[in-house]
C-alpha cells in the first residue's frame, strides 16, 4: 500500500529522453583486439538518460551507433509522458510497437538501454539501490576475469590473467581458435603462471567446425584442465553444440547465449539441449525486464545462467537471477565503463558487490571525460 501510495502522490511522468553515443578506442596491440572470428579497434556505447520529477536514470548498451538512431525514432516518442514507476509496462509497449521495425538485434539492444534507464530512474525516485528494488536472490555476484585476446603477446596475456587471480578472482578466460596452432603455447604459459587452482576457461567465438571443436575440447581438458568451452562452434549451430555436449569431455561445460535477443533465442538453446550453462547479456536481451523473463525460463529448465559483460549494470541485474553461475568481468567493458562513469565497481575477493549506499545503479556520467569519445 505504501508503495502504491507513493506512486499515486507523485504521479511522475517521463519528461525527457536523451541519447548519446560514445566510441572508445581499444588498448590492444597497435590499437586492435582480436578473438576467434572478429577484429575490432573500438567499443561503442549508447547511453540513454530518462528524466522524470527532476530525477534522471541512466541506461546503456554496446552496439553500433545506429542503436541511438533507433531509440530516437522508434522508442523515445512512446516513452515520453509514460509513468516511470512501471518499467515492465513500458517494455511491453515498446516490444509491440517495433514489430515491423525489427525487434531482434538493434531493436532489442535499443529497448535494453531504455529499459535499464527506466529501472534506474524508478530506483532513484524511490531512493534505493537498483539491486534492492529487484527480486534479489543475493547481494553480490561472483565474477571471472575475461580478456586474453588472440593478438596479445604472451607477456601481456600472462600479465592480464595473473593480475585478476592475484586480486582474488578464482577463474579467468582467454580467447582461442583464431590460430589454433598457437593456442598450446598461450594456454600452457597461462596455466604455468596462474597455477593449478584457478579455473581456466576458453572462448572460441564460434571459430571451429564440430570435429575441430571436439579435438580441442579433449586437449583443453586433458592438458590444461579447462572446464568451460564457450561457443566452440557457432551459437546458431544448435545441433553442433548439443553434439559436443554429448561427446565432449566429462566435466567440461559447453556454453552459449550471449547473442540471444528475444526469449525464443534462449528457448531454442535450452530446448535443443545445446548448453550446460546459458549465457545472457542484459544489454542485448531487452534490458532488466527481458532478463527476468530469460532467468525464469532457464530456471524451468534447471539451467544456470552466466552474465555476459556490462559489469556496471549486470552486477545489479543478475542479483535477481536465482540460478546464477557467475558474471563475465570483460576487459573492454570494465575499462570503457570506468572511462565514462563514476561509481563503477571493482571485484573484491572474486565478487562484484553493488553499493547499498548508492541509489539506482550508482552511476554518474563523467561528462568532461566522455565528451572526447562522443560520435
Amino acid at each position: 500500500m505504501a508503495l502504491a501510495a507513493t506512486f499515486a502522490m507523485t504521479e511522475p511522468r517521463v519528461t525527457q529522453l536523451r541519447v548519446h553515443a560514445f566510441r572508445v578506442p581499444t588498448d590492444g596491440p597497435d590499437g586492435m583486439e582480436t578473438d576467434g572470428t572478429l577484429s575490432w579497434e573500438s567499443t561503442t556505447v549508447i547511453v540513454v538518460e530518462v528524466s522524470a520529477a527532476g530525477t534522471t536514470g541512466i541506461g546503456y548498451t554496446y552496439g553500433d551507433s545506429s542503436v541511438a538512431t533507433f531509440i530516437r525514432s522508434q522508442l523515445a516518442p512512446l516513452v515520453l509522458g509514460s509513468d516511470p514507476c512501471f518499467p515492465a509496462t513500458i517494455w511491453s509497449l515498446l516490444c509491440t510497437a517495433i514489430r515491423n521495425a525489427g525487434r531482434p538485434g538493434v531493436g532489442s539492444m535499443a529497448i535494453a538501454a531504455v529499459d535499464i534507464a527506466l529501472w534506474d530512474l524508478k530506483a532513484r525516485l524511490l531512493d534505493m539501490p537498483l539491486f534492492a528494488l529487484l527480486p534479489a536472490h543475493r547481494i553480490e555476484v561472483p565474477v571471472y576475469g575475461s580478456g586474453g585476446f588472440t593478438n596479445y603477446p604472451i607477456g601481456r596475456l600472462i600479465e592480464q590473467l595473473t593480475r585478476w587471480v592475484a586480486r582474488g578472482i578464482p577463474r579467468v578466460k582467454l580467447k582461442t581458435s583464431r590460430n589454433p596452432e598457437r593456442d598450446p603455447e598461450r594456454i600452457s604459459a597461462v596455466r604455468a603462471e596462474i597455477g593449478d587452482d584457478p579455473e581456466l576457461m576458453v572462448d572460441a567465438n564460434g571459430a571451429l567446425s564440430r570435429k575441430q571443436a571436439r579435438y580441442w575440447a579433449e586437449r583443453f581438458a586433458d592438458e590444461w584442465r579447462i572446464t568451460w568451452f564457450e561457443e566452440p562452434v557457432s551459437s546458431a549451430d544448435l545441433d553442433g553444440l548439443r553434439w559436443l555436449r554429448e561427446h565432449g569431455p566429462p566435466g567440461m561445460d559447453i556454453t552459449a547465449g550471449e547473442y540471444g535477443f528475444v526469449l525464443r533465442d534462449f528457448h531454442n538453446l535450452l530446448e535443443a539441449g545445446a548448453v550446460d550453462c546459458l549465457q545472457a547479456d542484459v544489454t542485448r536481451c531487452g534490458g532488466i525486464t527481458g532478463l527476468l523473463e530469460v532467468a525464469a525460463h532457464a530456471s524451468g529448465w534447471q539451467t544456470d545462467i552466466s552474465a555476459h559483460c556490462a559489469p556496471a549494470v549486470s552486477a545489479h541485474a543478475f542479483c535477481a537471477v536465482r540460478q546464477l553461475r557467475h558474471l563475465e568481468y570483460f576487459h573492454d567493458h570494465a575499462r570503457t565503463e570506468r572511462l565514462l562513469f563514476d561509481g563503477t565497481l571493482l571485484p573484491d575477493g572474486g565478487f562484484l558487490r553493488p553499493d547499498p549506499n548508492r541509489i539506482g545503479l550508482g552511476l554518474a556520467i563523467r561528462w568532461q571525460d566522455a565528451e572526447r569519445y562522443r560520435i
